[in-house]
């Protein structure tokens, strides 16, 4: 549910405006990376710069997951005890607002536990997966984190190899870097995939790319917690132009 303002625990000075950005902000809550919807710091005062994934804004107590059946995951402002911890989705460190199994140990980070468990244009449909057999089109490797698979399953990406490309890409795009660099860095995600396929046929080579682009459009926006964020296309566009 989507509210136009609100008030939020991590940010009692101010309510919180509902806003939607193309430009990358960092998440006052769980620290990670976001585009597209947000709540804002409603004050117009510089020293109140202040963001919110809609996840992290609008978190439920308690969740479950069908990855982790036996688990019950609950919100917290800050991850538990003092050791350091991971998000068991994206493999990334969790500093912020998380979901955490106190019976387990396993932790997420409120984006990834909100992954969609498909995503599908009408045209493209990919399936997230604890665990693939198969490698990923982005680093070469298997396991790792989950994964979003084509459902011709020739097709594999990790969620955390998404991550390391937005970590790679954001700070150019949040401080305003022109196109070109911004292109520039996105298309290494092609790069890597014409090498990973450097066996196959020219044709094979640009169909993968081209495949390899939408996915991204997908999982870039699932990701970042807003599965219709328009910059994640954008960025996909740049990823699978020849």
């Amino acid at each position: 549910m989507k509210y136009a303002e609100i008030s939020h625990f991590s940010h009692p000075k101010h309510n919180l405006k509902y806003d939607y950005t193309e430009k990358p902000f960092k998440c006052d809550g769980c620290n990670e990376v976001g585009i597209g919807s947000r709540y804002r710091c409603s004050s117009d005062h510089q020293s109140y710069d202040f963001d919110l994934h809609a996840h992290c804004a609008l978190p439920s107590a308690t969740i479950t997951h069908p990855f982790y059946k036996k688990c019950k995951f609950q919100f917290l402002a800050k991850p538990p005890g003092n050791e350091r911890r991971y998000c068991n989705a994206c493999q990334k460190d969790v500093s912020g607002f998380v979901y955490h199994c106190s019976a387990c140990g396993f932790d997420l980070h409120p984006c990834c536990a909100m992954l969609p468990k498909v995503l599908d244009d009408g045209e493209t449909k990919l399936f997230l997966y604890r665990k693939v057999s198969s490698s990923c089109h982005r680093c070469g490797k298997k396991g790792r984190s989950w994964s979003y698979r084509s459902s011709c399953k020739k097709y594999n990406l990790h969620v955390a190899c998404v991550r390391e490309m937005l970590v790679e890409n954001w700070r150019e795009l949040y401080k305003g870097q022109s196109g070109k660099r911004i292109e520039g860095k996105s298309l290494a995600l092609k790069n890597t995939l014409e090498h990973h396929h450097r066996s196959s046929s020219k044709g094979k080579v640009q169909k993968c790319c081209e495949i390899a682009g939408m996915a991204v459009q997908f999982v870039i926006s699932a990701v970042l917690g807003d599965p219709t964020a328009l910059i994640a296309g954008v960025v996909g566009s740049l990823i699978s132009r020849g």
